[in-house]
């Protein structure tokens, strides 16, 4: 009975340990490719804002991070970087700098999600019609399916630090 236990046991434990491989690694294996250097040099025309997200934010860990420039203009927002696999990750514009889970729960309420992020070696998303990027000075990248910051990137100073 003790080896019937331990062997159903270390079945259980590999079956937890490869469904959890298989929700890290399905993003990566069906992401699309990253946009090509036309693309994004086209963006560096059009910028208005500049930011950069740094791997070692204080809500950043090992599994959840981003790393290099993002860029900002009134139709698109681009990443010139990368960004930690993961499922289900949204872009949103806030309106004052994040760099945590709990801090952006604050504000997800008054921020505005832009689109939907679905490369990781840097992503282009077109900004829907009446969001004034002027209005914010946040990026935060964010897994909507399990709550999870990403990491964010501050590229205009605040309205009350411009004041």
């Amino acid at each position: 009975m003790g080896r019937w236990l331990i062997l159903i046991t270390t079945h259980l434990v590999m079956l937890a340990i490869g469904f959890a491989g298989g929700i890290y690694t399905l993003p990566v294996l069906t992401a699309p490719r990253g946009p090509d250097t036309a693309a994004l040099q086209m963006i560096a025309t059009e910028t208005l804002y500049v930011g950069a997200l740094v791997r070692n934010l204080k809500g950043s860990d090992l599994l959840h991070w981003g790393e290099g420039e993002v860029r900002v203009s009134r139709n698109r927002i681009a990443h010139l970087g990368r960004l930690a696999p993961g499922p289900d990750y949204k872009l949103y514009l806030a309106s004052r700098f994040v760099d945590t889970k709990e801090a952006f729960l604050l504000v997800k309420d008054k921020s505005v999600r832009v689109g939907d992020v679905k490369t990781f070696n840097g992503f282009i998303v077109e900004m829907p019609a009446g969001i004034d990027v002027r209005d914010y000075n946040t990026v935060v990248i964010w897994c909507e399916a399990f709550d999870q910051f990403i990491s964010g990137a501050e590229y205009q100073p605040s309205r009350q630090d411009r004041k």
